[in-house]
């Protein structure tokens, strides 16, 4: 409904009289898009190195839109989709989004996550979908527990790394009948979708992929005396591959030698590509999967992979320092890995914890300090 012009605060506008001023039709430009051509960048740190735009074309959006919102999580006209994550990554901007414009749907964009808050907020706004990270739900599972845990219309849950402590808890002091979950990268041509609402699993996927040896202790796959790698058993874990092929492409990053670090060739036969998605997966069999970890130079901290690289660079930065390693530590209750700095001083220097605590603050986002 139409909005007071003399209540609106200055700079405000009320978008529902303006829309009806405009052609209900498609602009002329959609016409010239192509699946091929890009939607938007990202910017992650992938497997290895510093954080890179990564391309997400028209048809990985379009792939996001049909599979996670038409086939798994079918929202329709009467669901609200309740979000507090941040729009420039793919779990909101392209899962969340998408599906409510396939089914419809309300957006419900929250300016901040509140774990006090956050049911009353959910209440409040009448949602009946929640998307989350692990982290999100982790937060939710330390609140006090409360009368009104299950007084909401929420029926679904969909996000990704949910670990497999939280999943039965989770679903039985909220009373959340579907959770599902899904895997995937905002580069990577691989995904997974708990379609059939099981527990424990990222669920199933109908894109070609590997899950394959690897060698810890070196930090790589295993090549066999042929040259080629080998897939693990059923119930092993092993590093997650997906096939670049057309119906698969890899469009990598904006800078072309950067893309072909993250591809792995001559995998089982001459001549093929891989994708190599840098996190570790246990294959469950019938084509599911379950998240295990994540490996090379980043690890995952509070939904963000934190470039180890990144981290030495502005550390290095400092005087006093000489040298430095970071790594990724786990810690019990927690998802992911927090950030750990071996420091090598620079001769006759001295360690100045606030000075660091200062640098860090000046240089590096929140979720890698």
């Amino acid at each position: 409904s139409d909005v007071d012009p003399d209540a609106l605060p200055d700079g405000w506008t009320d978008l529902a009289a303006v829309q009806r001023k405009e052609s209900s039709e498609n602009p002329g430009s959609t016409l010239r898009s192509r699946p091929s051509e890009a939607f938007c960048y990202f910017y992650t740190s992938g497997t290895t190195g510093l954080p890179k735009a990564a391309i997400l074309t028209h048809g990985r959006f379009m792939k996001a839109f049909g599979g996670a919102g038409l086939a798994c999580l079918q929202l329709t006209p009467r669901d609200r989709a309740y979000v507090t994550l941040p729009f420039y990554h793919g779990t909101a901007l392209v899962v969340a989004w998408g599906s409510v414009l396939a089914g419809d749907a309300c957006l419900v964009m929250a300016r901040q996550f509140s774990a006090s808050r956050f049911w009353s907020e959910v209440r409040r706004t009448q949602a009946t979908a929640i998307c989350y990270v692990g982290e999100l739900c982790r937060y939710l599972m330390s609140q006090p527990e409360s009368a009104d845990d299950k007084n909401h219309q929420v029926r679904m849950i969909f996000g990704n790394g949910l670990r497999a402590n939280l999943w039965a808890g989770f679903k039985q002091r909220f009373g959340v009948d579907k959770v599902m979950e899904f895997y995937g990268s905002s580069e990577g041509n691989v995904g997974f979708l708990n379609i059939f609402n099981h527990d424990f699993t990222v669920g199933f996927t109908t894109i070609p992929y590997a899950i394959v040896e690897y060698d810890l202790e070196e930090d790589c796959p295993v090549r066999h005396h042929d040259g080629f790698l080998r897939r693990v058993k059923k119930g092993q874990a092993g590093l997650l591959l997906g096939e670049i092929t057309d119906k698969t492409p890899f469009d990598g990053y904006t800078d072309p030698e950067k893309t072909e670090r993250t591809i792995l060739r001559n995998v089982f036969k001459q001549g093929d590509a891989w994708f190599n998605t840098g996190d570790l997966m246990r294959d469950q069999g019938f084509n599911h999967a379950q998240f295990v970890d994540r490996l090379g130079d980043t690890f995952r901290w509070k939904g963000e992979n934190v470039s180890t690289t990144e981290v030495e660079n502005v550390l290095a930065q400092m005087t006093a320092v000489a040298d430095a390693v970071v790594y990724g530590v786990e810690i019990p209750e927690t998802n992911g890995r927090a950030g750990m700095a071996s420091i090598t001083l620079e001769k006759g220097a001295h360690f100045d914890s606030s000075e660091v605590y200062q640098h860090l603050s000046e240089n590096l986002p929140a979720y890698a300090r």
